[in-house]
């Protein structure tokens, strides 16, 4: 692997990590990108992805890709990645197939049809995928021409879904005249919030109860703004109920890390559930790697930089959590300021950042010069900024001379915001510096996706890592 094809692969994997949430179409070129330039590094990422990534749509273009690839390893990597997904994700597989690649090959729709019909054998297994994914559901067997059995026909295409499925218990439960009978099916029979709320007229608190109780942890997050509308918070045992729920979301690994913080800044919560829901946040993100080398968290206050330092915050809570090592942190104009938090938490860095304000010029070097002159040696530097700098100290300048005295080349990761340049780039790369960029566009979905980055001793040993990844293999043919 020479240097010019690990930095292509490099900045293609940054561009894969940092691509915004539901912006599909910006997904589809960098797939593109990759499979045409290394087939067999693209098999290794599309699983890699599938473990540690967070953004669904790059998952089920990863699949669509390996489905629709020359190579039989990839097609057998598809079949069995695609017998995963829940059926909305297999209907956007096969859409984007149909859309963008114009094909569904024949393993591919042999796949989806040994999806469909692995839940047909299994009523349970079916009626839950119906339940959750019926138009879904309908949209595979029709799009695709695959006849389902009778029973499925019955419950996703009849409107007489036999005694006893899913579909008739929730029937049985939009007709069910008290609440104790509404609670008592939702109870045996699992009932997901999102479905039963249709069915049912008026929620009570023993109704809710039961709805809460047969949520998942990310359910419970997804919901609480509906559930708080429905005044689920008002009653003491229902909201000791959710706040359970909270708490085995932090310890949960099926949890998205930022949907918490999210559904803290969406809704009108009170103190306690915030609290709860950073918490959430920070476990998460604890569990995705410990960064071990000392780092430099640099963070704009120049003119017109809010969303700089709003971003600033999140990643010190981030990065603090997850540091292992010594963290230095500056907010700077033309001049530092060192940033100290007294603890790890999000409202730590919120008090930490209280009195940095936007204002002034871009000395981007003067953070790491008062490093230099402090000492300060780190091994790795996050740079928050547009790249507008416009006042000496320049960071080039400063970090040449920062490497030299401390014999380090520390790896550079320029998080940028705003209408941004690519002014400090340029120079660290005339340097042959290591810089990785990572666009932020107020997307906090995206923000983990830095810890990969950071927790790795290279990005060479982060390449290597992917390649390790073996690719699932059939061994039904």
């Amino acid at each position: 692997m020479n240097t010019a094809e690990r930095d292509l692969r490099l900045e293609m994997l940054n561009s894969l990590l940092t691509t915004p949430h539901r912006k599909l179409e910006q997904v589809a070129e960098i797939h593109k990108l990759i499979v045409e330039l290394d087939p067999i590094f693209y098999g290794h990422l599309a699983v890699w992805y599938q473990r540690h990534g967070d953004v669904r749509d790059h998952k089920e273009v990863f699949v669509a890709h390996l489905l629709t690839s020359n190579l039989i390893e990839h097609r057998d990597a598809g079949f069995i990645m695609l017998q995963e997904f829940p059926p909305y994700q297999v209907a956007r597989v096969v859409d984007f197939m149909k859309q963008q690649q114009n094909k569904v090959p024949r393993s591919a729709r042999t796949a989806v049809r040994r999806y469909l019909k692995t839940r047909e054998s299994n009523a349970a297994l079916f009626d839950r995928a119906a339940l959750r994914g019926r138009k879904a559901m309908k949209h595979l067997y029709a799009s695709l021409h695959i006849k389902p059995n009778e029973r499925a026909n019955a419950i996703l295409f009849g409107d007489t879904p036999p005694e006893g499925s899913l579909a008739d218990i929730l029937k049985r439960l939009a007709k069910a005249e008290s609440a104790a009978e509404q609670a008592r099916l939702i109870v045996e029979f699992n009932i997901p919030y999102t479905i039963a709320i249709g069915a049912i007229k008026q929620l009570t608190p023993v109704v809710l109860v039961a709805l809460i109780n047969s949520m998942t942890p990310q359910e419970t997050i997804n919901n609480l703004k509906s559930l708080q509308a429905r005044g689920a918070m008002d009653h003491p045992e229902v909201k000791k109920l959710i706040d359970s729920k909270l708490e085995e979301a932090s310890k949960s690994g099926r949890v998205a890390a930022f949907k918490a913080q999210i559904a803290a800044d969406t809704a009108d919560l009170d103190a306690d559930t915030v609290a709860r829901l950073e918490k959430v946040t920070n476990e998460q993100v604890k569990r995705r790697g410990a960064i071990a080398r000392p780092t430099a968290l640099l963070v704009d206050k120049s003119g017109s930089m809010e969303n700089a330092i709003a971003l600033g915050k999140q990643l010190g809570a981030l990065i603090s959590g997850i540091a292992q090592a010594e963290l230095f942190v500056y907010a700077f104009d033309t001049i530092p300021y060192a940033v100290t938090a007294k603890g790890k938490e999000l409202t730590d860095w919120e008090r930490a950042f209280q009195h940095i304000n936007a204002g002034g010029g871009t000395s981007i070097g003067s953070a790491l010069e008062a490093m230099r002159k402090k000492k300060q040696v780190v091994d790795q530097i996050i740079l928050v900024t547009d790249e507008g700098e416009n006042a000496a100290p320049y960071f080039g300048e400063v970090y040449k001379t920062y490497c030299r005295e401390f014999a380090v080349m520390p790896n550079v990761v320029i998080v940028r915001v705003g209408s941004h340049y690519n002014w400090v780039e340029s120079q660290l790369k005339q340097q042959q510096a290591p810089v990785d960029t990572f666009t932020f566009e107020g997307d906090y979905y995206s923000l983990p996706n830095l810890v990969p980055l950071l927790t790795r001793p290279s990005r060479l040993d982060l390449l290597m890592e992917i390649l390790d990844m073996p690719l699932p293999v059939r061994d039904d043919k």
